[in-house]
């Protein structure tokens, strides 16, 4: 048996492009590799000018080819993938793909015959990964590949569901819940400090001393409700003219949200200061977390306000709740609802004593719940067992 696994983590988004599922897959990386783990990331060469090969976080990330024509750059990705895995067969242990799409399905093709190939479905919903198996030109082809992979983790009790519904073998799905390392506590000292270093990185991002801060983070997409946010804000200054808004992150959605925010004139009320792969200097620098999403598996984002210990703003939503109780971790409101969030934006605003209980229980529901420890060992746990079963005997 091997004692101490050689990982292949597969992410075909992954940084400067980092959205929850790219997050988990950089810490889980960098968390194997601190364990004393083999760690080699694959990912998709989708800008030309990014460098072939870097070292990110204490192991190296190799972009293969990915041109930016729709249909020849995937064929391009899954051949360069699966040439990469047969040649390098040798070299690691287990993979594990970030959503079940065509990485996995060029991963089980590869070399599941003589590795174990784990998967991770990290959303729920409409832009889930079972719904986009449905809906999704070869989706359903791609779909009974996956079925064939040693296990598949779900971060949520509704992906897991999503899943069974889908016709996946429920022996081989394990509910994984995120994690996330906790660091001290942030103090008044650090809010400072971290507001003048942003500002030094970006002039956009210069506060004043009176100043209110609301952050955003995650992608830049339309089921994110963040036209909702925008349209919310706009009576959230009329109220609080020192109110500030960051949406931390990229996506398609960017090009609109700007032409929005110019039309409302909320210029020097909302700044959009692009993808961090560490976003932890704008957790500490906010007053307020806000995340309004429509749908969401378990956000990765929200653990990251919670351990940041930031009052929440966030909507009702299975995913969301499996964090935030109703008055205890954050508020929850309708989602779509830019009334509602413009009332619990204030309110939080507002209530100095009532934002500072949920902080406190935020961070504290983290601490006893969601260490990433835990994750950790679930995960090494089940990339062990696998490689077990396999030096074992056959299937």
């Amino acid at each position: 048996m091997t004692a101490r696994p050689r990982v292949v983590l597969v992410t075909r988004r992954f940084w400067p492009l980092i959205g929850g599922a790219e997050r988990f897959m950089a810490e889980l990386g960098a968390g194997l590799v601190g364990r004393g783990r083999a760690v080699t990331l694959l990912t998709a060469r989708l800008d030309p000018a990014w460098p072939q090969h870097i070292q990110f976080h204490g192991y190296p990330v190799i972009r293969l080819p990915n041109p930016s024509l729709r249909f020849w750059g995937t064929l391009r990705y899954v051949y360069a993938l699966r040439s990469w895995l047969r040649r390098h067969a040798g070299e690691y242990d287990v993979v594990y793909t970030a959503m079940l799409k065509h990485d996995a399905w060029a991963a089980i093709r590869a070399v599941s015959r003589w590795h174990p190939v784990v998967l991770f479905a990290p959303g729920s919903g409409p832009t889930g990964d079972c719904a986009w198996q449905r809906a999704a030109l070869w989706g359903q082809q791609i779909r009974k590949v996956c079925r064939l992979a040693d296990a598949i983790t779900a971060p949520s009790p509704q992906v897991f569901g999503e899943l069974v519904e889908a016709g996946y073998p429920r022996e081989r799905l394990h509910l994984l819940p995120h994690g996330i390392a906790v660091r001290p506590s942030p103090c008044p000292q650090d809010c400072d400090s971290a507001r003048m270093a942003l500002a030094h990185l970006q002039p956009q991002l210069q506060l004043g001393p009176s100043a209110k801060l609301a952050v955003y983070v995650g992608r830049l997409h339309p089921g994110k409700g963040l036209m909702e946010l925008v349209e919310a804000w706009s009576d959230v200054v009329r109220r609080c003219p020192d109110a500030r808004l960051w949406l931390v992150g990229e996506g398609p959605q960017e090009g609109p949200l700007r032409r929005t925010i110019r039309a409302r004139n909320l210029q020097h009320h909302v700044a959009l200061p692009g993808a961090f792969d560490d976003v932890r200097d704008f957790l500490v620098a906010a007053d307020l977390f806000v995340f309004p999403s429509h749908q969401e598996g378990m956000p990765l984002a929200l653990l990251e306000a919670m351990e940041a210990a930031l009052p929440i703003v966030a909507t009702d939503i299975p995913g969301n709740r499996l964090l935030i109780r109703e008055g205890r971790e954050g508020l929850l409101i309708p989602v779509q609802s830019p009334e509602a969030l413009t009332q619990a934006i204030l309110q939080l605003l507002g209530d100095t004593e009532l934002a500072q209980s949920l902080a406190r229980n935020a961070r504290a529901r983290v601490e006893a719940e969601f260490r990433f420890d835990q994750v950790l060992d679930a995960h090494l746990d089940l990339f062990s067992q696998l490689i077990a079963e396999r030096q074992a005997g056959p299937l």
